[in-house]
């Protein structure tokens, strides 16, 4: 924190945006290997909040990178930094009144602990979207797998990087052997619960 700046407390809240907004903010957390699906299904249930008048946002790890973070590397001391900007960005996001929607690889359970301290527990709901590696390799929508496998890719999640799974996720979806339709659905489903 620089010791020349002081917060300033304005008059309008949280509480008084969620009000107009007539439902809670918080930051629903998307984690799990590249390819999972977290971004699909993000963008999916964004899609459906929306239909329902919910005030959303999605935060997504690409999008993220090629601008406010596109200076970091996938380096563990990056990817941790990459992290907490994302962190921040989702803070002023909820205090703002917003659902946010993170889908970010974020394989560290520190980081991931980090982004609970930022934005306080009780906005910070984790989403784990367990896909197994084999699956994810078999999709491979970007080629990632196949360029880490040839080596043109370094610290790539789950190959030549580790992915710490959550240990105790607040919804855990496991994606190889169930449709898109049926993953938004019980993510949906969920997250209405969380905003009442």
């Amino acid at each position: 924190m620089s010791l020349n700046t002081v917060r300033h407390n304005y008059k309008i809240t949280k509480a008084d945006r969620e009000r107009i907004n007539n439902h809670r903010s918080c930051l629903f957390w998307f984690t799990g290997l590249s390819g999972s699906g977290k971004s699909t299904l993000a963008n999916l249930v964004e899609v459906e909040l929306h239909k329902k008048n919910i005030s959303t946002f999605s935060l997504d790890g690409d999008n993220i990178r090629q601008g406010i973070n596109k200076d970091l590397t996938f380096a563990p001391e990056d990817r941790t930094e990459n992290i907490r900007r994302i962190a921040e960005i989702a803070n002023l996001m909820v205090d703002a009144g917003i659902v946010t929607l993170a889908a970010f690889v974020s394989p560290y359970i520190k980081d991931r602990e980090n982004i609970r301290n930022i934005v306080g527990k009780e906005n910070f709901i984790e989403i784990y979207v367990n896909t197994s590696l084999e699956e994810c390799e078999r999709r491979d929508v970007k080629g990632l797998y196949k360029k880490a496998r040839a080596g043109e890719i370094k610290n790539m999640t789950g190959i030549s990087a580790p992915y710490e799974a959550p240990v105790n996720p607040d919804l855990e979806i496991v994606t190889d052997n169930k449709t898109i339709e049926a993953s938004v659905q019980t993510i949906l489903d969920f997250i209405i619960r969380k905003l009442k």
